[in-house]
Formats: structure tokens, sequence, C-alpha cells
């Protein structure tokens, strides 16, 4: 019934057209894809501004060569084999149901390269989250809803200990224990001063829900989770008035963003890292006041503390989240 009505006759002309749609689809679609590779190469962060971020733009561009070509080899046999092997007069489809050495082939050749590249990952995850150089700097990031707390330690180089229940945003808004001397000359800011040329760890956490520390120029990241301090290291190598000249954009600020969904606010949890030379940096830290002394004043004076406030949105970044909204 199907010859008599012509329905076959119309199924195998859809096919014919169908298959050639498929191939043109193939020709075109990877055109556009080495179009836009090339359109966008090295124009979305650039140049990585720390020694491990290099690292990891090599691992990046190792994993993007093996998989790439995985996708055209996989996606130009799809294709193909939909053409070739369409629906013809005198041709059946062979029934294929199982072969032990294809099976092994394509189960571990993938098993292998998949882990050799998650072997690579994991070298690079061990090594900036092991024990930092000892000349390196510390610098404390707590995230709360919804800005970035950053405490730096005084002449000491140590970081004094905290208690949640010492938690006063108008005083002591990472719950410093005044009793511990090491808090004494720890003093906090609202943006992160960093030196070129020297390693800095990072000590982690949070002070409600799970946030993540985002470095994309540095090509590094942490989540900052409740009560586990987390850790990395790394190494500027760029200061922020290089990265103008290199960026050729005088507005250039290395910036801190949160990469985990927590809440409302999200959009507007940023803060500016500066990288400058040890003498800048010597200089900036001379004209900070440590939290102790700035809280202890204000319960002199009976007046409360300036609270340690987010660094403001930019008018840009803060439209394009009402916009995506």
């Amino acid at each position: 019934m199907s010859i008599l009505k012509g329905e076959k006759k119309a199924r195998q002309q859809n096919n014919r057209i169908n298959g050639f749609l498929l191939i043109a689809f193939l020709v075109l679609g990877l055109i556009g894809v080495y179009y836009c590779n090339e359109l966008l190469k090295g124009k979305i962060l650039g140049e990585a501004a720390s020694e491990q971020g290099d690292s990891i733009d090599n691992m990046i561009m190792w994993t993007l060569v093996i998989t790439g070509i995985v996708f055209v080899i996989t996606q130009i046999l799809l294709f193909w084999f939909a053409f070739k092997y369409q629906e013809k007069e005198g041709q059946a489809a062979f029934y294929f149901p199982h072969n032990n050495k294809l099976e092994v082939i394509w189960t571990v050749i993938p098993a292998i390269a998949l882990t050799i590249l998650v072997a690579i990952g994991l070298r690079h995850w061990f090594a900036i989250t092991s024990e930092a150089p000892k000349d390196a700097m510390v610098v404390e990031i707590t995230g709360k809803q919804f800005n970035w707390l950053i405490r730096y330690p005084g002449k000491d180089g140590q970081l004094g200990s905290k208690f949640f229940k010492n938690i006063n945003d108008a005083t002591n808004p990472v719950g410093q224990d005044w009793d511990d001397n090491l808090n004494k000359d720890d003093f906090m800011a609202t943006e992160m001063h960093l030196v070129v040329g020297k390693p800095v760890k990072l000590i982690i956490g949070s002070r409600d829900v799970v946030h993540d520390v985002g470095l994309s120029h540095f090509r590094l990241k942490m989540d900052a989770v409740p009560g586990i301090p987390t850790t990395l290291w790394f190494t500027p190598k760029f200061t922020t008035t290089q990265m103008k000249d290199k960026t050729g954009n005088p507005d250039f600020v290395y910036e801190i963003s949160c990469d985990q969904m927590c809440g409302a606010g999200h959009y507007s949890m940023k803060a500016n890292i500066v990288v400058e030379t040890q003498q800048e940096f010597d200089a900036w830290v001379a004209k900070q006041k440590s939290q102790y002394a700035l809280a202890h004043e204000a319960e002199g004076s009976g007046k409360p503390a300036q609270p340690v406030a987010p660094a403001e949105p930019s008018k840009d970044s803060t439209q394009k989240a009402v916009a995506a909204l």
C-alpha cells in the first residue's frame, strides 16, 4: 500500500534531501567552529597573570587539542554515516549486535586519555593547594552575602584567631579574638593588595553560605566554605599598571568574583586586586590602621566603628545584572 500511495518514494526522496543537508551542516558547522576560534582566540582573558596560570593555560590548550581532534573525527563519522547509509533500493541494514575488539578499543583508549588529563589536572591542583613557600605573604579573604572581607596580618606576619560568636559587623566583621595578641596589628581592607613576583597564600572562608573566590586573570578559583578554611597560593606576574599597558585599557583592574550562585545579590560580590611593587605595597600598609584599634576607638567614643564596606559594583556590571534578570 505504501508503494501504491507513493509513500516509499517520498520517504526515500526526503532521506536524500536530509542526507545532503546533514553534509552541508557538517561542513558549515566545522567552518563556523574554526572561524569562532580564530575570531575569539586570545580575546577573552588574555595572558595569564600568574606563574601558575601559565601551566593551567597550557593544560587547557592540550585538553582542547585532544578533545577537539576527537570532536572533529566523531562529527565527520556521524554525519557521513547518516548520509552514506541512508535508505536505498537494494541496500539493507546490516545487523551488527556486538564486537569485543571494538568495545575494548573505544573503552580503553578514551579511558587512558581521560586518565592522563585528570592526572595532569591533579598535579596542578596539588601544586596550588600545597604548602606555600616560606616567604609567601598571607591574606585572609572571607565571603559573606554580599561582599568580601579581606584581612592582613600586621608586622608579626601572623593572623590572629577568630571565633564566630565574636562577629559584629560594626566593629569585628570576621570575629577576631581581641584577647589574642596576634590580632592587635591585623588590619582589614576593601581591596586586596599584592606584591608582583611574590608568592601569596590565600586563606579562604565564609560567614554564611558557600561562596567561591574566582581569580580569572590568575586562572584560579577556590570555594569559600562555612566552617572549613580552604587555601591556595600563587605568584602574580604583572602589576596592575603593566596590565593596563598590555591590555591597552587604562581602566583595567584585577577582579575577585564569586563563582558560586550565593543569593539575590550574587552579582555584586566583586572586589578589586591591586598588584604593585614592594615599595608601593609597603607605603599602602603604612597607611592602614588595625581593626583592633578601630574597634576599641569606637568603644571608647561610644560610636560604632566604620564597618568594612563592600566595594561598590560598577554601574556597567549592575546594569548587566539587571538586564540579565
